[in-house]
């Protein structure tokens, strides 16, 4: 057993597996500055990226993990050269299609939100198809934010709060957090308890805006083509390290769970 393999256990072993996030959110940052310092074009980098992707997931679902959310692709990324983002998209395609049935055999539950209708049709097509094959499994539910802004996520949950206020749906003193939170593209699924940011940027990026409002957030330079079980192990050590008060004094949330 390598050297390598043996770290990877070692960090495995000083989890509190009773003390889990329950969702982890992952900004995947750098699969083009890596393949650039390779002398590769950027797709290079995201082509690499799609394995740690599979180990990341792999990874979470061992863990125990209940939810994963990847920012796959925003609504931003439109912006870059045409030839980047066709590559991406015949990516996409081609990856959900192999990799459906390591999630069925894996019991992982497959997620999307975004603005999908401004995929092409052939990646809409392989996406209906993956959450139609995996909605009964009951593992991990793996989230991939597609096409995806926070800002457009909030002015869609606002609309739509003002159409049922407008038809009577909606009282407009009953509007609260929990309302807002309601109206969002998540409202499924808990807010995050980490957020991970690999490639050494220290931002947000316009990703899950709202629910992060009390997440911890880590970063890390590791560009995401390197990015491993190791160093996701690495982030949740660093986590349950933390004491999350949500405004409280530390004796308040004492045995409190997360």
């Amino acid at each position: 057993m390598d050297d390598a393999v043996l770290n990877t256990m070692s960090l495995q072993q000083q989890i509190n597996l009773h003390l889990l996030p329950k969702h982890i959110a992952i900004i995947m940052d750098g699969n083009g500055r890596w393949a650039q310092e390779q002398g590769n074009d950027r797709l290079f980098g995201h082509l690499h990226g799609v394995e740690s992707v599979r180990d990341i997931v792999e990874g979470a679902a061992e863990l125990g993990v209940q939810y994963l959310t990847l920012y796959t692709f925003s609504t931003e990324n439109w912006d870059r050269p045409a030839f980047e983002v066709n590559g991406l998209m015949e990516l996409l395609i081609d990856t959900i299609k192999k990799e459906v049935p390591t999630l069925n055999k894996n019991n992982i539950k497959l997620h999307v939100i975004g603005h999908v209708k401004m995929l092409p049709t052939s990646a809409q097509r392989q996406l209906t198809e993956a959450l139609k094959d995996t909605e009964k499994n009951t593992g991990l539910n793996l989230i991939m934010a597609l096409s995806y802004s926070s800002r457009m996520e909030l002015v869609d949950a606002v609309k739509r709060i003002a159409a049922d206020v407008s038809t009577g749906t909606l009282e407009q003193n009953n509007i609260n957090a929990e309302t807002i939170s309601q109206y969002l593209s998540t409202c499924d699924y808990p807010d995050p308890a980490l957020l991970i940011r690999t490639g050494g940027d220290y931002r947000i990026s316009n990703f899950l805006l709202y629910q992060i409002a009390y997440t911890e957030l880590y970063f890390t330079e590791v560009m995401w083509p390197s990015f491993r079980k190791e160093d996701l192990y690495k982030a949740i050590i660093e986590f349950q390290k933390r004491e999350r008060r949500f405004g409280k004094t530390g004796d308040q949330i004492k045995n409190k769970e997360i």
